[in-house]
């Protein structure tokens, strides 16, 4: 039962990781206009 949890945990940490190269890119996208968005908002004070 143990080796069969770690093991689905190992399969689910690895997809996370292959998937998580474009999703961290994207993230870092938003979080990027988001950040210009709050400037823009600061420069208008």
């Amino acid at each position: 039962m143990h080796k069969k949890s770690l093991t689905a945990l190992l399969a689910l940490a690895l997809t996370l990781f292959l998937g998580g190269c474009n999703t961290v890119k994207g993230m870092g996208q938003d979080l990027q206009k988001a950040g210009e968005k709050i400037e823009d908002a600061a420069k208008k004070k």
